[in-house]
């Protein structure tokens, strides 16, 4: 018997997005697959980001569907675009996200800042936030820093407080915005070895935006590739690392010329600068 399909936790269905006239995506159709990680990569200003926050209704379509589907295959799924305010906030605690440079509540120890999310969406005892907080930063390394301030741990360690925290709730999805930015060699390695240990562990899935090819394709599932507003390529890391599409190979290649050009478009050096110019 053929193995039964598995409803994706996300799809965006011939999703349009824009700033103005600019347009970020232009109809876009992905799918989430349950219990995997994903990763969305792309040249910078490609719709990465914008994709996260379209997912967590933090902005809206001007056309085509974000759909959440339940912890229920079987369940219709939810529409982020067109949630009212009560069931947006339900959706989102079904979410947990890891901000760029971790984004830590700057006035609060590295405890509360874990204990944030479970003390603003649940009436659990004390006693039992504390049990949580401290399993979830044993979970990262670093239950013997819960009395710190975040300016008393490094960059890397702030990663880690910000991951405890995006796991705090048990969410069904984490999405991870540039979580290697800035990180040197070993907590980048050890950022990289969480998300994917805890994806598995907790039955996760997870959305990685990462300009970081090594770690990223060691890591995801499936990569997806975005750029001009359009999906270019998308597979496992191995299909898409020897995908044919010209813009994808300079950019799994790291390759300074190809379709994405090094000066943005502008007038002639003669129009700017009101001179001749000779070839």
């Amino acid at each position: 018997m053929p193995a039964q399909t598995v409803a994706p936790l996300v799809e965006l269905n011939n999703l349009t997005f824009g700033y103005g006239d600019r347009c970020i995506l232009d109809g876009v159709t992905l799918s989430i697959p349950r219990g995997k990680v994903t990763a969305l990569m792309g040249a910078s200003g490609g719709g990465k980001t914008t994709v996260l926050r379209l997912i967590g209704g933090q902005v809206q379509a001007q056309s085509g569907q974000v759909l959440l589907h339940g912890r229920d295959p079987q369940q219709a799924p939810q529409d982020m675009g067109s949630l009212g305010r009560e069931a947006l906030y339900g959706a989102r605690r079904r979410m947990g996200m890891l901000f760029q440079f971790g984004a830590l509540f700057t006035d609060l120890s590295v405890f509360d800042n874990v204990a944030f999310p479970l003390r603003e969406h649940t009436d659990l005892p004390e006693a039992l936030v504390r049990d949580i907080v401290l399993m979830k930063l044993n979970a990262v390394g670093l239950r013997g820093a819960h009395g710190l301030m975040p300016s008393e741990v490094s960059g890397g360690m702030a990663r880690r407080v910000a991951l405890a925290r995006a796991i705090a709730l048990d969410p069904e999805l984490v999405m991870y915005d540039e979580p290697f930015a800035g990180l040197d060699p070993i907590s980048l390695g050890t950022a990289a070895r969480l998300i994917r240990e805890l994806n598995d562990a907790m039955g996760l899935t997870s959305v990685i935006v990462s300009h970081d090819l090594e770690e990223t394709f060691h890591i995801a599932d499936k990569v997806i590739i975005l750029a001009n507003g359009k999906i270019v390529a998308q597979g496992t890391p191995d299909e898409v690392r020897h995908s044919d599409d010209p813009l994808v190979h300079q950019f799994v290649h790291a390759l300074p010329e190809g379709p994405v050009h090094f000066h943005y478009p502008a007038p002639s050096i003669g129009a700017d600068f009101g001179v001749e110019v000779r070839p």
